[in-house]
This record gives C-alpha cells, structure tokens and sequence, in this order.
C-alpha cells in the first residue's frame, strides 16, 4: 500500500435559500456533469431532503483519485465557477468534510458492492482482529466485569478496523468487490 495513492471521499453539505430548492437541483446536475472533465473526479451524488422535510439541506458526495486531484479539483476554474453560482443559491458557507473508515470503505462512483460481499469482507477483517485480541488480552480482559470487557473489545476492534483493516482488505479486494466488465475480442 505505500506509495499508492487512495481515493479521497467528501461529503458537502450545503444550505439552500428557500424557493431555490429546483434551481439548486438543475444547476446541481448541470455542474456534476461538467465537473467529470477533470480526470481526477471519479465520481458524484446528490443527498436531498426527505419530501415533507422542513430542512434545505443538501448533500453532495463526491470521490477523487486521491488527495493532489481532490486539491487541483477544488481549484480549477470548473469548481470556481460552480462555487460562485451555487453561493447566489445558497445560505452560510458550505460544510466540507472527507470521510474516513467506515463510511467510506464501501464508497463507489458505481455504488456499492453487493451486500453479502460486503459482509464477507467485514467478516474477513473482524474475525482474525477478535482472535488477536483474545489471545493477547484474554487474560487481562478475564479480570473485568463483562460489560467493560466487551467494551473495550469493541473499541479495539472498530478502531483497528477502521484504521488499518478495512482500507487494505478493501484495496486489495477491489478487483472482487467491483469486478470490472470483461473485455472480450468483438470477434469471437
């Protein structure tokens, strides 16, 4: 894993004025189609309100390359433009903020995995971190009443997931997670 670089997820929250909700929208669509000119963006979704929600929140999920192109996205002409339109749209400033560990293990331009994959995943990364756990802290763990013990264990195992785990097992399993459609001679 050194030396290659990873994407990079981030989730935008924008306020939008009242009555601009459809404008935001359409101009919203516009710029997630303009935006694909740069190579380094891989992917975008848009989060709206629930219908009957009183909230003008909006979410914009959007995937790099890595971190250089998330950099050289947010400072190239196409983003300023966007930025400057959506500003007469919106209310405040808008909220950015990378997702990291979970939240972003699973996260695809394509969508997510199937669900049982995931799942597998998940199971291969937790099974070998519990077992590692109570080998090393059985003992001390023995000692605790059972509510804190689990806790702790819990706090180890998400935090080792989290951290070192699952962005490897979901880099080195990318190939199985989204295989990539074959690419068969047109001839045979």
């Amino acid at each position: 894993m050194i030396g290659r670089s990873m994407p990079v997820h981030i989730a935008i929250t924008r306020r939008v004025r009242p009555g601009c909700e459809s404008e935001f929208q359409q101009a919203l669509r516009d710029f997630f189609q303009t935006s694909f000119a740069h190579n380094g963006v891989f992917g975008a979704s848009m989060l709206t309100p629930p219908p009957g929600s009183d909230t003008r929140e909006y979410g914009i999920l959007r995937t790099f390359a890595n971190e250089q192109e998330r950099d050289a996205f947010y400072e190239s002409p196409i983003f300023k433009a966007w930025d400057e339109r959506a500003r007469t749209l919106t209310e405040g400033e808008p909220v950015y903020r990378q997702l990291h560990g979970l939240e972003a293990w699973f996260r695809s331009p394509a969508g997510p995995p199937p669900r049982w994959k995931m799942a597998a995943l998940t199971l291969l990364g937790v099974y070998p971190i519990s077992l590692l756990i109570g080998l090393v802290l059985s003992s001390q763990l023995r000692k605790l009443p059972l509510a804190l013990n689990l806790f702790i264990v819990s706090a180890l195992i998400v935090t080792c997931l989290t951290w070192v785990v699952m962005p490897r097992l979901t880099a080195w399993f990318k190939p199985w997670l989204k295989p990539q459609p074959d690419k068969k001679d047109k001839n045979s």
